[in-house]
């Protein structure tokens, strides 16, 4: 059989060779190197980019290889996703074994690699509850399993077989798994991997043996609801990663540190930005340096939004659920809503300001001389999150969105797509942000035409063709109401964020029956443009806090300044200076305290100036001039502070 290779040549092997079987041809070193196979089509190049692990390219080593198939050996090679993937696969199925000698009894449901790491869900016996001081000895004896490098040895058995196997084992997570994809895929058989005495069901790949995934750490225990249900059993939820090498371990766990130190809701909390209560679940309560920094940010969107044409609007929070019905939210979203009656009607609060936008359109008349209408709403929204995934600003069930649509004709589409563009660039530099492009096309849940889906696939890819921007397509993950351009960035830390979307759809002018009057008096249908920019605010600040580390840059941070008398006969000197930057966020600090202290206080504030005043200053008329984390700036006249806090960073 001849095997082609990525470098262009070909390896002549006996019928039935295996993915071993060609590493050990091509020499010991690779040999002792491989972990799998990724199996290529010449035709996507980008299937070798290592972010595929799970759809069925990458398979183990035994698995005998085809003819004239072009493959690749996959190796633990820096920057190679799938193999990242692999390895912890292959270290949460060890994780796994070693909880199960550790703790008997323990009921075992599934453990994926995810994208930072890997986590295993387990049903501790009754009395046994883990947490974090518990991770040496898991890992010790995880280490004994990596040391003894089990071989993974896959096997196929019948579903009846391995549900008998589970209920024997009283494992009835994967029974009820096994149950659910005879029901809901007809298999027969399922796979399963043995290492050591631990047989898990699995669909694999994994390396040969346990011995590969030697750099690898427990890094967090949670509570998540089995299938993600509130109403099923809680879970514990085991979360650890694992790399190649050592090194990448400690410079990922560094990276973790840091993140921890920059955790938006330790930060909020000790800069007095917002707070949480169980009296209002997944709704942040914002104190006034909070609010400060979420009008600053609201207001930028507002003034930005009407120099480009956007009229601001405020629809109903409640809603007929028919609205939602003809939406088609009611259908694909009503999980996701609040729900409640009304005089024998059913309501619900808005999860997003689309339908409500579409219905104020409808009540009033347009001619195409109207058009474009860019409605904007930084309107309240609430979605019905489970508690288990809410994450501080992060993901809330009460929040608000740099919301925008804009309805216009065919001809429009092009030039409307290209401004959002520019408004989400502008938006973006304001915080030095770089941003990547993803085009998201048609998700296999979808209304409307397929016809309308080309048409604004096509017309989405030509205005980013036409604006030169390079793209990455995401496919099947656009909106199930039309495709969308989405932006993400990168934080200080390395992690990417999706922020602003600008979506095109056909589809919901159609459904709520909205139009214009054309030129020829006729009546047409109008070609709707969703686009948020920041998203939700409080997601957006979440990922500001870590960006910055809550070192705001001035223009931005709740207080610019901190005015700060060296003893009580200067006071009325700094209330002096405070009114005369009454167009900045500056504040007096009036205690008696020590001017050490008073500076030692702004640094844990992280505000960006100190302005320190003494008698000199108030003979001088000016103030001495700290920055945050720099020191000394010296001394500047009241004109010569307003230009320093009116400068850009």
């Amino acid at each position: 059989m001849r095997v082609p290779l990525p470098d262009g040549s070909v390896r002549e092997l006996p019928d039935g060779s295996t993915g071993a079987d060609l590493a050990a041809d091509i020499g010991p070193g690779l040999a002792r190197a491989a972990l799998a196979i990724r199996v290529l089509d010449e035709s996507k190049p980008e299937q070798r980019d290592g972010t595929a692990y799970d759809d069925g390219r990458i398979i183990d080593l035994d698995v005998p290889l085809k003819d004239n198939q072009p493959i690749e050996i996959l190796t633990a090679k820096a920057g190679d996703g799938d193999a990242l993937k692999l390895l912890r696969h292959d270290i949460a199925h060890v994780l796994a074994e070693s909880v199960l000698e550790l703790y008997p009894g323990t009921k075992v449901s599934i453990g994926p690699p995810i994208a930072d790491g890997f986590y295993y869900d387990f049903d501790f016996p009754d009395g046994v509850t883990i947490n974090e001081d518990d991770f040496p000895k898991i890992e010790a004896q995880m280490r004994k399993h990596v040391k003894a490098a089990e071989p993974f040895v896959r096997s196929e058995a019948t579903t009846a077989e391995a549900i008998d196997r589970y209920l024997r084992e009283d494992q009835p997570y994967k029974v009820e798994l096994i149950e659910d994809l005879v029901k809901n895929q007809g298999v027969q058989t399922v796979g399963i991997y043995t290492n050591g005495e631990f047989r898990d069901l699995c669909r694999g790949p994994h390396a040969p043996d346990t011995g590969r995934a030697k750099a690898f750490k427990l890094t967090s225990v949670a509570g998540a609801y089995w299938r993600g249900d509130a109403n099923r059993q809680m879970l514990t939820r085991i979360y650890g990663t694992a790399f190649a090498t050592k090194d990448e371990l400690a410079e990922h766990l560094e990276r973790l540190e840091e993140a921890r130190k920059r955790d938006h809701r330790r930060l909020g909390r000790e800069l007095g930005l917002f707070a949480f209560s169980e009296t209002a679940t997944g709704s942040a309560f914002w104190l006034p340096h909070g609010t400060q920094l979420f009008n600053t940010l609201v207001g930028l969107s507002r003034e930005m939004g009407e120099q480009r044409g956007y009229t601001e609007v405020k629809t109903p929070q409640l809603f007929d659920s028919q609205l939602w019905k003809t939406s088609g939210h009611w259908d694909k979203y009503r999980d996701n809503m609040f729900v409640t009656e009304s005089e024998g009607k059913q309501l619900a609060l808005k999860p997003m300001n689309c339908p409500g936008h579409c219905q104020l359109y409808k009540l009033q008349k347009f001619s195409y001389r109207d058009l474009p209408v860019r409605y904007s709403e930084p309107g309240l929204l609430h979605r019905n999150e489970l508690s288990g995934t809410l994450h501080g600003l992060m993901r809330v069930r009460h929040f608000a969105q740099d919301d925008a649509h804009i309805f216009c004709t065919e001809d429009q589409l092009q030039d409307e797509v290209t401004a959002a563009l520019e408004f989400a660039f502008a938006t973006y530099r304001m915080f030095g942000f770089d941003v990547e492009v993803e085009l998201s096309t048609r998700p296999e849940q979808r209304i409307g035409a397929e016809e309308l889906w080309d048409r604004s696939e096509a017309a989405l890819e030509a205005a980013l063709k036409a604006n030169d921007l390079d793209y990455r397509v995401n496919e099947g993950d656009g909106a199930f109401y039309g495709p969308k351009i989405d932006l993400h960035m990168r934080d200080s830390l390395g992690r990417s964020w999706q922020l602003g979307t600008v979506q095109l759809d056909y589809n919901f002018p159609e459904r709520f029956e909205l139009t214009y009057t054309g030129a020829d008096n006729a009546e047409h249908r109008p070609v709707m443009i969703h686009r948020a920019l920041m998203g939700s605010y409080e997601r957006f600040i979440g990922i500001l806090i870590e960006h910055y580390g809550g070192d705001f840059p001035a223009w931005l941070a709740p207080v610019q300044a901190i005015v700060l008398p060296v003893s009580d006969r200067h006071i009325d000197y700094a209330n002096e200076l405070k009114a005369q930057l009454s167009d900045f966020r500056v504040e007096v600090d009036h205690r008696t305290e020590s001017i050490g202290r008073k500076i030692r206080d702004g640094e844990l504030r992280k505000i960006p100036y100190m302005l320190v005043v003494g008698d000199r200053e108030v003979e001088e008329q000016t103030a001495s001039v700290r920055r945050h984390k720099e020191g000394d700036q010296g001394a500047l006249s009241v004109e010569a502070l307003k230009e320093r806090l009116s400068a850009p960073e």
